[in-house]
């Protein structure tokens, strides 16, 4: 080998020269009606591709090589497996009856999702496809979150207004506690020691003290009938967003001081919301609208409205 050659082996080695060209980071939103993925350029605010995928598609997980995309299939009883660069699902794991939401390991190796029909919270094993545990939980569960080390399963229970603490290995339940009228979302704050639980009938969320399992207090969103759903972070714990179904907006948050600073007037039934990883651009998927919005953060703007299947439901950013 030529010393030249030899250098660039090296380079490619660490990772310092590209070998191929990179992909286009995009947005995958799951259509219900039409039991698809519109796939979203992320530079044209586009529809590039639909990928077809089972019945009833809802909530996702990307696998941490970015190179999998994982979505419940509530009405196939299974999470349909996509491959990102193919676009399309290249095979389906079984995750018992009526998957909703699904969220994934700390190490990429173990699903999670919640059976909203059977009142249960299900693992499973990635390699295998093995039925790891199925937990009874609160009447139909929906928002689930692993904690950042791997060791609790966190599902709320709208019927309830409980949240479930499962032990992440061995499926016990370790507690439960009250949060506020049909929970829809748990989501980490980005140090891992606190989580949000959104209630979107009584129009507050829940504070959550992740090392005791109890909740440290509630604020409500805007007059509390603007019904919040989802929640997202920005990466330094700041700002969150939550989308309001019935308020047809965005609600940004500051979640230092746990008040409201913002409304953005998005879509009908804006549901499931995804932060780029720079955190300049927030979307949205618009239920009832059947579109994406497009919003940018500094302007707290929506500046882009992408026309997708009927009744998007989540959104997903694929770097």
């Amino acid at each position: 080998m030529t010393h030249l050659s030899t250098v660039w082996a090296a380079l490619c080695s660490t990772g310092l020269v590209l070998t191929h060209p990179a992909r286009e980071p995009v947005v995958f939103a799951t259509i219900e009606k039409d039991n698809t993925i519109a796939v979203i350029s992320t530079r044209s605010d586009s529809v590039l591709a639909t990928i077809p995928v089972g019945r009833r598609p809802r909530g996702m997980a990307l696998s941490r090589d970015g190179r999998t995309v994982y979505v419940a299939l509530g009405e196939d009883n299974a999470i349909g497996v996509v491959d990102v660069a193919k676009r399309a699902m290249v095979k389906t794991i079984p995750a018992g009856t009526d998957p909703e939401l699904v969220a994934l390991s700390p190490d990429g190796k173990v699903l999670y999702v919640s059976n909203e029909e059977i009142a249960k919270a299900s693992a499973i094993e990635i390699a295998t496809g093995t039925m790891l545990f199925s937990t009874p939980v609160g009447v139909e569960p929906e928002g689930i979150a692993v904690s950042p080390d791997g060791a609790k399963l966190y599902v709320t229970a709208e019927t309830n207004n409980s949240v479930t603490v499962i032990d992440a290995k061995t499926g016990a339940v370790l507690h439960t506690f009250d949060v506020g009228h049909n929970p829809r979302t748990v989501r980490f704050m980005p140090d891992g020691r606190r989580a949000w639980v959104t209630a979107e009938a009584s129009g507050d969320v829940s504070v959550v003290d992740a090392g005791r399992d109890s909740v440290l207090k509630q604020f409500p969103i805007g007059d509390g009938k603007t019904k919040p759903v989802r929640v997202v972070f920005t990466p330094d714990g700041r700002t969150a967003y939550i989308t309001e179904g019935a308020g047809a907006s965005v609600r940004v948050i500051d979640a230092v001081g746990d008040s409201v600073i913002a409304r953005i007037p998005v879509g009908l039934r804006p549901w499931g919301i995804a932060l780029s990883p720079d955190a300049r651009r927030l979307y949205t998927a618009n239920g009832k609208s059947n579109s994406v919005s497009v919003i940018d953060t500094a302007s707290l703007q929506v500046v882009a409205t992408v026309a997708v299947g009927e009744r998007p439901c989540e959104v997903l950013y694929v770097p």
